[in-house]
């Protein structure tokens, strides 16, 4: 299965000094059980490391994650552009991740070929 990132995140996670492996390193983490916080919903917040900088003033990512499934890179933020998510974005990405944890693998592909994801 594969671990895949939307194309918002891809967008945010392009500007930032962060390599695909510091990505990759979140999601072996987050699976064996290393996280900052569950939100609830299959939600999980994440820190990355920013290129030169350690985790506590890089970046938070949220990622959609049931167990056994494939991971999504969801949401991303600097910890200098917010501390956390209000109540509203967490409600709006539970709801998203909803929306993906029953997705099938043929609607994944297909969303993929669309470019609405990427692999990490």
């Amino acid at each position: 299965m594969k671990d895949l990132m939307t194309r918002r995140f891809f967008k945010w996670v392009s500007t930032q000094p962060v390599s695909k492996t510091e990505l990759k390193t979140a999601l072996e983490e987050l699976k064996g059980g290393v996280f900052e916080a569950s939100l609830g919903g299959n939600i999980y917040k994440k820190r990355i490391r920013f290129q030169g900088r350690g985790k506590s003033g890089s970046g938070r990512t949220i990622i959609c994650y049931k167990r056994g499934g494939r991971a999504i890179f969801i949401h991303g933020f600097a910890k200098n552009e917010k501390d956390n998510l209000s109540a509203r974005e967490l409600m709006a990405l539970k709801e998203f991740s909803n929306i993906l944890t029953g997705l099938t693998n043929a609607q994944f592909e297909k969303a993929i070929a669309n470019g609405d994801f990427k692999e990490v």
